[in-house]
């Protein structure tokens, strides 16, 4: 397992892009696909996409983002990409609907945002766990939904 302790810089960079480009013509660049919910983790373990097991080990200092060159050398590069967030959009009905729907939401310890009228629910696992935590909310019709994809926000 290939332990990583730093992030090298940013793919857009001039000089890293230029070598990355190099090595992209030969094969020779590997993708480590990070889920958005582990973005803000400095200890992580996955594959990347050839396969190869990662621990990553960053200093508080660092962070992980979609772009970031973890490893480049001569004959080999990886490079992390963070996947589209998907959000559930919850919009309620009324006042008391959107009170209720805080509630849960706080209670469930979500990770939320607002946008206008709406909750948004940055999804961890399948819509139907959370929709069915909502109950009544949703099988009455007290609040819509749909899922959001967008970049990290």
């Amino acid at each position: 397992m290939r332990v990583i302790q730093r992030v090298l810089g940013s793919r857009s960079e001039a000089g890293l892009a230029e070598r990355l480009h190099h090595l992209e013509h030969h094969g020779a660049v590997d993708i480590l696909p990070v889920p958005s919910a582990d973005m803000a983790r400095r200890r992580l373990r996955a594959k990347t996409i050839a396969g190869e097991e990662i621990a990553l080990a960053l200093p508080r200092d660092q962070a992980l983002f979609d772009g970031a060159v973890l490893v480049l050398d001569d004959h080999h590069a990886l490079v992390a990409r963070v996947g589209t967030e998907r959000w559930l959009r919850l919009v309620p009905a009324n006042a008391a609907d959107a009170l209720e729907l805080g509630y849960h939401a706080g209670n469930l310890h979500w990770r939320v945002r607002f946008e206008g009228g709406a909750l948004l629910v940055a999804l961890e696992g399948p819509v139907e766990d959370y929709l069915v935590r909502l109950g009544a909310l949703v099988t009455e019709g007290r609040v819509t939904h749909s899922v959001d994809a967008s970049e990290e926000g």
